[in-house]
């Protein structure tokens, strides 16, 4: 997200902004909001429609819309594949920002690499901006647990050989992959509404903290990019085009000038692409390219990943000293509980800055924009 807003009009209300931001938006296991609650059919409209669904009930924008993947919904989502316990799962959840590696995060652009590629994308120098990683929650979750038996047993049918059972697999074209692609799109439907629900909610924090209005504030959708996701899109193959199925995992989609898939008021640019880094340092925006289409299937990094695991990153100091440590950089954390902080500390990351040179010197996506952190809520 951008936003109307300096660094110097948050400065002095970052402690309130992140506290309206994590009463607003529920963080952690378990998590909700009282006031949004779906019924069975809200539900369905929510796997069939995405972020529209969203939108129509007051939470953004249409304008919004066409500045989202897909225009926010993947077609051929089907809600009859998913389990009762998927829809159990998924129904208080949506909003919510859930906890791991998931965070909402006010950020500055400290950087800018390319202006006129920035100032299409709507950002300029010490503008406030505000990152969401999130996605489908228990539902997506549930998703993949109810087809990894079908799966398994599907990779025996057509004599598929598994170097791991978590590689298990179907043809496309297989009745078993059909309903997957079904039920995954529906998943990733939700992921949408998920994301433009927070959306909103950040945008009401910083109006309810600075006591100002939306038009004030100018909060509203840079982009909304998938990770994680398998999607069918046509590549020029030997020279023809073919529609292929591509699985994007830790890897984001990076869409060139001119391609119908990139929205159209970037389409004279290319697609923005988001690179979360860490609580501590900065994340990136980049553009996708030709070149990625030629050789990354459209696709590019997503983050840097980790370099600790989560118990190890627990036993490198006491969370509270981390804390203390982020305020006196002015970074202001708010989190359901100290033991994710102390997972996600900044030092069990790689430096997301080497993952980002390298995809920029290869050319599959070139950068934008640096932003770094002022506010962070994590679950």
């Amino acid at each position: 997200m951008r936003s109307g807003l300096s660094r110097t009009d948050v400065a002095h209300h970052l402690p309130h902004i992140v506290e309206r931001m994590y009463r607003n938006i529920p963080s952690g296991v378990g998590a909700r909001r009282r006031d949004l609650r779906l019924s069975p059919s809200d539900m369905r409209a929510v796997l069939e429609r995405g972020a529209a669904w969203a939108v129509s009930r007051g939470y953004g924008s249409e304008a919004e819309l066409e500045r989202v993947e897909e225009g926010g919904c993947l077609e051929g989502a089907d809600p009859d594949l998913l389990s009762t316990r998927a829809l159990e799962r998924g129904r208080p959840q949506l909003g919510t920002l859930g906890s791991g590696n998931h965070f909402a995060e006010l950020q500055y652009v400290a950087e800018i690499y390319d202006e006129p590629v920035a100032t299409a994308f709507g950002l300029r120098l010490d503008q406030v901006t505000c990152m969401i990683h999130s996605g489908s929650r228990g539902l997506g979750h549930q998703v993949c647990q109810d087809h990894l038996r079908v799966m398994l047993d599907a990779s025996r049918t057509y004599g598929i050989a598994l170097p791991d059972r978590q590689l298990c697999c179907a043809p496309l074209d297989s009745p078993e992959g059909r309903r997957y692609l079904a039920a995954m799109s529906a998943a990733a439907n939700f992921a949408f509404a998920n994301r433009q629900v927070m959306t909103h909610w950040v945008r009401e924090s910083v109006c309810e903290a600075l006591q100002i209005a939306p038009e004030a504030a100018r909060v509203d959708t840079v982009y909304d990019v998938c990770h994680n996701i398998a999607k069918l899109e046509t590549f020029e193959i030997d020279g023809r085009p073919e529609r292929l199925c591509v699985h994007r995992k830790g890897a984001t989609r990076a869409y060139p000038p001119g391609h119908p898939g990139t929205p159209a008021p970037y389409r004279h640019v290319g697609q923005p692409v988001l690179v979360p880094g860490d609580m501590g340092r900065y994340s990136y925006v980049l553009v996708g390219t030709a070149r990625a289409m030629r050789e990354t299937f459209g696709s590019t990094c997503h983050g840097a990943g980790r370099r600790m695991s989560r118990r190890k990153a627990k036993q490198a100091g006491d969370a509270r000293v981390l804390l203390g440590e982020l305020r006196d950089r002015g970074i202001h954390v708010r989190a359901a509980g100290l033991a994710t902080v102390a997972e996600e500390r900044p030092e069990a990351y790689k430096d997301v800055a080497d993952v980002v040179r390298v995809v920029h010197e290869a050319g599959v996506s070139t950068r934008v924009a640096q932003l770094r952190p002022l506010a962070v809520i994590k679950g």
